[in-house]
């Protein structure tokens, strides 16, 4: 069966990628940017930087700065809106995961029409979105670079899950100098965010060599920089190595996909507002457990990627050790214990294990799970 392989066109790494790509965007011919952010960048002056190097370069920009930690529906709406008023003529995202989504939504609902509602599931729209420029602030999601794009419907109280080849960015930037801020709690809940999409796009049905190489580097440089990204946020090395790092790991989901940690993450975010990454770390060592039963040998792999030393252990063995090694770098980065710390409820879990399954149905998890099955895994996580 045939692999597609599915990455932004242009994408610029490195200290100082910022520069760099805002002659790209002169080149291109753009003149009038829709800036999809969130208040705190505003805040703290990074987004009026963004808007200030634009224009000297002759382009003119309109700030939508309403995104959401966990983008609405209503965020999409707002955006397009003033993307519409202001006749924009590219989007341009700058920050995490949320600032991202919401863009894509703006910008494929720009040229589709309709409601960004009507795009959810694979590949559903017929025109390209209008071009997006993706400015990345955090070291996690790799929105910046993938078709996904994760909008919670307020009404269902349920993140949709978009993903579609139109909704790839036109150019991606990752500069680790923007990412020198961040706090340690976001830092530590995004990279262990990218430490998910590696291992769940290397135990995929869909991984294929190019995303096993991708998804393996990625953990290697996870395990070597994250906790040292965490406890010394201004080490430019440390978040250049895990900006890297979350873009590899972006490229493998991106084209082998995810599994049940992202399906289950998506309704706990859903249904509570919780922070994604968050979410994925704690879900990562129990689902990883449920898969240890068909793929122990691709456990073992990311166990010795993580810096186990597997030679004498057989292949249940050093998926053991995987799944320790995951819990041990959790603990290192102080993600919360349990998602009953995080307000999560028993009761709730049959309706969240339904809708995990209906959204895992877009997934290549390499153990199909039974209802009962999911509800145990949350369970196990609680």
């Amino acid at each position: 069966m045939a692999a597609k392989f599915f990455i932004p066109s242009v994408n610029v790494l490195g200290q100082g990628a910022v520069d760099d790509a805002i002659g790209d965007i002169k080149t291109l011919g753009f003149k009038h940017a829709l800036i999809v952010t969130d208040k705190p960048l505003v805040k703290i002056g990074l987004v009026g930087e963004v808007a200030e190097k634009l224009g000297q370069n002759g382009i003119t920009s309109t700030i939508y700065d309403g995104v959401q930690p966990n983008p609405t529906v209503t965020n999409v709406e707002a955006g397009l809106a003033l993307l519409k008023a202001n006749k924009c003529d590219f989007v341009i995202s700058l920050g995490g995961g949320s600032p991202h989504d919401c863009a894509k939504g703006i910008a494929l609902v720009a040229t589709n029409g309709g409601s960004i509602k009507d795009y959810e599931g694979l590949d559903q729209s017929a025109k390209p979105q209008l071009p997006l420029v993706a400015i990345n602030t955090t070291a996690g999601t790799a929105s910046e670079m993938t078709r996904f794009c994760i909008i919670t419907d307020e009404a269902r109280h349920i993140k949709m899950a978009i993903v579609d080849k139109h909704t790839t960015p036109l150019l991606s930037v990752n500069d680790p100098e923007l990412m020198l801020k961040k706090p340690a709690s976001l830092t530590a809940a995004t990279g262990m965010d990218a430490l998910t999409h590696a291992v769940e796009a290397y135990v995929s049905i869909a991984a294929n060599p190019i995303t096993d190489a991708c998804a393996i580097k990625a953990i290697e440089l996870i395990q070597a920089n994250l906790v040292n990204a965490v406890e010394n946020g201004q080490d430019i090395n440390a978040r250049e190595q895990m900006a890297y790092a979350q873009f590899l790991a972006g490229m493998a989901f991106n084209n082998a996909s995810l599994g049940y940690v992202h399906a289950m993450a998506h309704q706990l975010g859903g249904f509570y507002d919780l922070p994604h990454g968050v979410c994925n770390a704690l879900l990562l060592p129990h689902v990883q457990e449920y898969n240890a039963q068909v793929v122990p040998a691709r456990l073992k792999d990311i166990a010795k990627a993580m810096g186990v030393d597997v030679s004498n252990m057989t292949d249940e063995q050093g998926a053991s050790a995987a799944i320790a090694a995951i819990k041990k770098l959790s603990v290192a980065v102080k993600i919360p214990e349990n998602l009953t710390l995080l307000g999560v409820k028993a009761e709730d879990i049959p309706t969240l294990a339904d809708n995990a399954l209906k959204d895992a149905c877009g997934f290549t998890n390499p153990k199909q799970a039974t209802h009962a099955e999911i509800c145990q895994i949350f369970t196990n996580a609680l």
